[in-house]
């Protein structure tokens, strides 16, 4: 890779760490009105508890209802209307943003803290998942790397993933983060290192505890900023958690 090279995938990182921080500041302005949003739940409990099925998340829904109003009527960027994108879709100035939101149960905490199921039309990193027993399989993502590519509208596309880790029997939350999937452009410097094989075949996963820096950038900032920790929760569960307290007690305000 020659130093031109270099600068442009550096400038890409630093357009991906310029809206993940917008991001982060707003769900962190926003974070009371996020709080009791998903305390109101509690006012008609009596009508809904016990009716969930098996078969869906018992708190992503609701969650992602609060979540997405804040940003949808507070949050930064015009809204875009593509069909193939993540729930989130705005133009910015310089950049296309998605942002899916996630919701892990504390059961299943390596999907929080190791890797993160992502859809074809969440991100744009191209390239092939080694999968267990030596099988390799071509990830082919819906999204571009830039939309207009080779226009005089050329805009870069970025992919983030607001993840809430929570309890399912209180249904309390323990973190919130957002976290940023490298463009599809970086595999020149990151390879296949972001995917990892999902459940199905042709589905891929984030691997963010393999890639959650910034390489590119000096000092190598971290691609998760956690918005909300749970200092309380139970030290066995905070030490497996380290990296998001770590992050969460690293931001200067």
């Amino acid at each position: 890779m020659d130093d031109k090279e270099r600068e442009f995938l550096r400038s890409i990182e630093e357009i991906e760490l310029k809206y993940l921080m917008k991001y982060y500041f707003f769900l962190k302005y926003a974070e009371d009105e996020m709080f009791l949003g998903f305390r109101t739940k509690e006012k008609i409990k009596d009508d809904w508890y016990g009716l969930y099925g098996e078969g869906i998340s018992d708190f992503s829904v609701g969650a992602e209802r609060i979540v997405y109003a804040l940003i949808n009527g507070k949050g930064i960027g015009d809204p875009n209307s593509c069909p193939v994108g993540s729930d989130m879709f705005f133009e910015v100035e310089d950049a296309f943003i998605h942002i899916d939101l996630k919701t892990v149960n504390m059961d299943n905490l390596g999907d929080f803290t190791s890797s993160i199921f992502v859809g074809e039309n969440q991100n744009s990193y191209r390239g092939t998942i080694e999968k267990q027993g030596g099988a390799k399989e071509e990830y082919t993502p819906n999204l571009p790397t830039f939309y207009n590519e080779g226009k005089d509208n050329q805009k870069i596309c970025l992919s983030y993933f607001i993840t809430i880790l929570y309890d399912k029997e209180t249904l309390d939350i323990n973190v919130i983060s957002i976290d940023s999937m490298p463009n599809g452009k970086l595999f020149k410097h990151y390879g296949n290192r972001p995917l990892r094989a999902g459940k199905n075949p042709g589905k891929a996963r984030f691997n963010i505890n393999e890639v959650n820096k910034f390489e590119l950038i000096p000092n190598s900032p971290s691609r998760i900023k956690v918005v909300y920790f749970n200092k309380n929760m139970d030290e066995s569960l905070k030490s497996k958690l380290k990296l998001y307290e770590d992050s969460y007690d690293s931001i200067i305000y």
